[in-house]
């Protein structure tokens, strides 16, 4: 928790203020008993009315003064609370956004959601709390010990013992507790978890007649999140009865002692019924500082877990500033040192892209992904990546853009290795459209400019001409700005793709990866496609991970991978003379398309 507490900085006056009007209400509130003490003795036994009269005004100021320094807390304690909560909320967004791939994988998607909501949520309440009742409740606590002892020492002997008493069953209750939120925390991740999959695939669960199976799955982390719930419920509902048992026997005890030293003549009837508003004091104060403790309990448990991801740092660290420009350098020194090609310039020069004996191994996997791949790809040729499902075509092409880093080999772009760049850097030579088409809800202007926020319209509708998306923009109300809902539902697969693909040609990048993303289009449109995609501008370099055939066999490179290893790469002639696993996925589709015509 202290980690977070930086995110209170800002608030530094508003920390101070709420709990220093706090103190003020709880001041005021302490001098009431005596006032009705002077009421009972003086007034009413003297029967003064005058004296009456005056000591409510009295009491009336003081319960007016009261309430405004408690409203004048509130707004203190709540404007320290959301601002908090604000730049928390935008500090944890920022690091996850830095994260890697892998580290958002290891995480999970549901996890860090709860965490950005519900948590930070859990933790906004408990800085509230605090500021509001932390230093009031137990300074009453307190003060009405210390007044009751101003009264009568024996009489107030009472309090001295069930002050301590009473502490230990509140914070033996919040021991118990503390470690239990957690763990509902916990659970609440698995709810959301199959919450988020069952709404998401909600399509495939019907397709696939899963309702019911879904039904029990989710019901099974419910019912042990709501176990959980009701046992740490259990626990802090005891807090209440077990404080009231003891404030209520103190306060018969403090009646009975009361009663004989009133009749001994030792104190006055009017002090007797202070020390009881004392006693009612302290049950009320010590009633609200149990609640507080079940929110700083779940505040604190909520905490550690935003930490946990605060601490959560990404694998991949990228060059900035001076450390980059020396890396560029070593980079540009060792191109220069190769040797020269036919046309006399160094021959890494002329690369696009090149994995260099590269392996790549997932977090938590048990084997590699991609072994010993080692590829140098020209500027401007159009290389196909195909192989069967599993065989590590998205990762390889993940590595260009530094997705996810080699664990072993290196990948260079432009001659330079990819961890020398600068994200921002290496992200605008690099445009990829990935297997799942997103679209963000807004406009299909807005999704384009994603690409390239300066674009002009004319830009924008060429690249919507190039990826086979302008004809079913024309149709649509208001064109560009036809509105895109929520992962833009509002369109079929192959438009989300064929947008997807004007966005990262909006940006006009050297390097253009396709990975799986005209796997929604027909044929034709595919087609038309890849002979746009020969249109682009300059020595664009484009890679196409396809399972289609058709798709790839007019690339100047294929890449055939199996198993995470090359299985061939050559051009498509090659291929079908040397390489079986080609073939044999070549053949499989030719042969299904010609029983179709036939």
């Amino acid at each position: 928790m202290r980690k977070l507490l930086v995110y209170l900085k800002g608030y530094k006056k508003e920390t101070v203020f709420a709990p220093l009007f706090k103190m003020l209400e709880a001041t005021f509130e302490l001098f009431v008993p005596l006032v009705m003490a002077a009421i009972i003795d003086r007034g009413i036994g003297q029967a003064d009315t005058g004296y009456v009269l005056k000591m409510g005004g009295i009491l009336v100021a003081l319960g007016l003064i009261g309430l405004l320094c408690s409203i004048t807390a509130q707004y203190f304690a709540a404007k320290a609370a959301v601002g908090f909560s604000t730049g928390l909320k935008h500090a944890l967004f920022d690091h996850i956004q830095h994260l890697s791939f892998t580290e958002i994988d290891t995480l999970g998607t549901s996890t860090l959601i709860t965490r950005m909501t519900s948590d930070v949520n859990q933790v906004q309440n408990g800085v509230n709390m605090v500021l509001r009742l932390f230093l009031r409740s137990p300074f009453i606590v307190f003060g009405a010990m210390v007044m009751a002892f101003t009264i009568d020492v024996k009489a107030a002997l009472i309090f001295a013992v069930t002050i301590p008493l009473l502490a230990v069953v509140v914070f033996g209750i919040m021991a118990l507790t503390m470690p239990m939120y957690k763990k509902v925390q916990a659970g609440l991740d698995a709810v959301l978890s199959a919450t988020r999959e069952n709404l998401t695939g909600a399509r495939v669960i019907r397709a696939f007649h899963k309702e019911e199976e879904e039904i029990g799955r989710f019901e099974e982390k419910n019912e042990f999140l709501t176990h959980l719930q009701l046992v740490v419920g259990k626990i802090s509902a005891l807090t209440n009865p077990v404080t009231y048992i003891i404030i209520n026997a103190a306060t018969i005890f403090l009646l009975y002692t009361g009663a004989v030293r009133v009749d001994n003549g030792s104190i006055t009837q009017g002090e007797v019924v202070a020390l009881v508003n004392y006693m009612s004091q302290i049950l009320v104060e010590l009633i609200k500082l149990a609640n507080l403790i079940i929110t700083i309990t779940k505040a604190l448990a909520c905490a550690n877990r935003i930490e946990a991801v605060f601490e959560v740092k990404s694998s991949m660290e990228w060059q900035t500033g001076m450390a980059g420009e020396a890396f560029r350098q070593m980079d540009q020194t060792a191109v220069v040192s190769m040797v020269s090609g036919a046309d006399g310039l160094p021959e890494k020069e002329r690369l696009a892209v090149e994995f260099d004996h590269v392996h790549l191994t997932y977090g938590g996997a048990g084997a590699e992904s991609l072994s010993d791949i080692h590829i140098r790809v020209p500027k401007g040729q159009t290389v196909g990546i195909i192989g069967g499902t599993g065989s590590g075509k998205s990762s390889l092409v993940n590595m260009i853009p530094r997705f996810y880093d080699a664990t072993a080999g290196t990948v260079r772009v432009d001659g330079r290795d990819v961890k020398s760049y600068g994200m921002e850097e290496l992200r605008q030579k690099v445009g990829i459209v990935l297997q799942k088409a997103v679209l963000f809800r807004g406009t299909i202007r807005d999704n384009l400019l994603w690409g390239n926020g300066a674009a002009t319209d004319e830009e924008l509708w060429e690249a919507l001409r190039l990826a086979q998306a302008k004809e079913f923009v024309e149709t649509k109300e208001g064109r560009l700005d036809a509105p895109v809902a929520q992962e833009g539902r509002n369109f079929s697969g192959g438009q989300r793709q064929r947008l997807t693909i004007a966005r990262a040609l909006v940006a006009k990048p050297e390097i253009l990866i396709l990975d799986d993303s005209a796997s929604a289009l027909d044929y034709a449109t595919d087609a038309a496609l890849r002979r746009a995609l020969k249109e682009l501008p300059g020595e664009t370099t484009v890679f196409i991970v396809s399972q289609r055939a058709s798709s790839i066999q007019h690339a100047d490179q294929i890449i055939v991978l199996e198993d995470g290893e090359m299985a061939g790469y050559g051009t498509h002639e090659e291929l079908l003379a040397d390489c079986e696993v080609y073939q044999e996925i070549y053949y499989s589709q030719f042969e299904k398309q010609s029983a179709v015509q036939n």
